[in-house]
């Protein structure tokens, strides 16, 4: 006897990588980062219908992993993801990552998918979308301190969504740099890639750090940072990782996603518990004020939360309906009686 052929509901649309990258081809890789950063504020304006947590995380010497669940109550997504450092220097990825969604009202999954290259372009968007509330308007350069595998993510969002014109570049490994702007080409930016971060940050409105080391570091000193300027805070963070001196903390206002995850593993862990922050979703929805005036240090220090991969992977779910870009995986199994598993499995004998 031949098995049953998988009902619909044993199906799961799964993006693998080839078809993310196919997908981002055919809308356009500026045209993504818009529109998912305006996915993201959407969600961000409905925030408090969100489950929040911080992420699961699983440290080791070597790195860490992480899983990033949520809810808005009618959907459910989590992510898994890592980040090890060492990778790099053994041909690997420090980031991996792939999500999952799925019907609160049954508990079925609706959406596998690929999220290395999604992370990246949410984080991307997420940092526009930060920066649109936070940066100067009529920003037009950005220094790009870690000219690592999110680079050129970060620089086309903050062109598409906010229309800067020229980046800056600089990495402690001339490869990286070289890499970026070689990636960059065609863009319509104008790159220069810098000796020094001081000679990065120099005329830039905004400067995003993204560095991956773990361990205590001084991307930024104080001295290095004048008035008016966004920073974009974005390195692999965790517990005895930064990048920023406190100093440059103690004179900026601080915009977070989520307190309890930030205190943790971003920028502010370095600081007393009670140092102020003002949580970004307040922000986007108008509650309270984002750049009060031209002199303002504004520093968005992200840490990314489950919230912007439930926006991403909603993107995702939403923009390849109807479509080529997914396959359909046997994931569930699903008996036409649902008392009888063990016939599901008897039957399936040949």
């Amino acid at each position: 006897m031949t098995a049953p052929a998988p009902s619909d509901k044993a199906l799961v649309p799964f993006v693998s990588v080839e078809n993310m990258m196919r997908l981002v081809h055919h809308i356009g890789i500026e045209h993504v980062l818009t529109e998912l950063t305006d996915v993201i504020e959407a969600d961000f304006k409905r925030w408090e219908l969100f489950d929040k947590t911080p992420r699961v995380a699983s440290h080791s010497r070597e790195g860490v992993i992480e899983l990033m669940p949520t809810s808005d109550g009618e959907i459910y997504s989590f992510k898994y993801v890592n980040g090890h450092p060492k990778n790099m220097a053994e041909g690997l990825q420090t980031v991996t990552a792939f999500g999952l969604l799925a019907d609160v009202s049954t508990g079925y999954p609706v959406l596998l998918t690929e999220m290395t290259l999604l992370t990246a372009l949410r984080t991307a968007a997420t940092s526009a979308m930060a920066a649109r509330h936070l940066a100067a308007k009529g920003a037009t350069t950005m220094a790009m301190i870690g000219n690592g595998a999110q680079a050129e993510f970060q620089a086309l969002a903050m062109k598409a969504v906010l229309g800067i014109t020229e980046v800056r570049l600089f990495d402690i490994d001339p490869k990286a740099t070289e890499k970026t702007r070689r990636n960059l080409e065609g863009s319509g930016l104008l790159v220069t890639a810098c000796p020094t971060s001081q000679a990065a940050i120099e005329g830039a409105q905004i400067i995003t750090t993204c560095t991956a080391d773990k361990q205590y570091a001084t991307i930024l000193t104080d001295n290095m940072v004048g008035a008016g300027v966004h920073i974009n805070a974005i390195g692999g963070d965790c517990p005895g990782k930064t990048e920023l001196h406190r100093d440059i903390l103690s004179r900026a206002d601080t915009f977070v996603e989520y307190p309890p995850q930030t205190r943790i593993e971003g920028e502010i862990q370095q600081m007393d518990p009670d140092y102020p922050v003002t949580e970004l979703w307040q922000v986007v929805t108008g509650q309270v004020e984002g750049r009060k005036n031209d002199k303002q240090i504004t520093l968005f220090d992200s840490v990314g939360f489950a919230i912007e991969d439930f926006s991403a992977l909603r993107y995702v779910r939403e923009r390849v309906r109807g479509t080529a870009f997914y396959q359909s995986v046997d994931l569930i199994a699903d008996p036409d009686d649902p008392r009888d598993l063990f016939g599901m499995l008897q039957r399936s004998k040949n």
